[in-house]
């Protein structure tokens, strides 16, 4: 089995917002995937960047590391940056580790982020 079988990501456009849906397992293994995702064009353009965690089953600290790279990326270019909850391994991760505490959460990715 892949990265590719054990992660899925989804990037949309919408009014100037790149939403990142991910689904399944954030882990070392699909990393790489993951930053590739956070590399492209479509991101740099967005005034606003969401990761949807919704269906995200698993993370590891080499994916919470990303995540908040991605959000340290995102204050450097000037952009609004936000996550969606994920499943109660992910948001227990992101609360023991304090992680929590420093990133902005919506209830869902078209929440209107003002």
């Amino acid at each position: 089995m892949g990265a590719r079988d054990q992660l899925r990501i989804d990037i949309r456009q919408d009014a100037g917002r790149a939403i990142l849906s991910l689904d399944g397992e954030l882990d070392m293994a699909n990393a790489p995937l993951f930053q590739s995702a956070l590399d492209g064009a479509e991101l740099a353009a967005a005034s606003t960047v969401v990761l949807d965690l919704q269906q995200l089953q698993f993370i590891d600290s080499t994916g919470l590391r990303i995540i908040l790279a991605t959000r340290e990326r995102c204050r450097e270019r000037g952009q609004e940056f936000a996550i969606t909850p994920g499943s109660a391994q992910v948001q227990r991760l992101l609360s023991v580790t304090g992680v929590a505490d420093h990133l902005r959460t919506v209830a869902t990715p078209d929440e209107l982020l003002v």
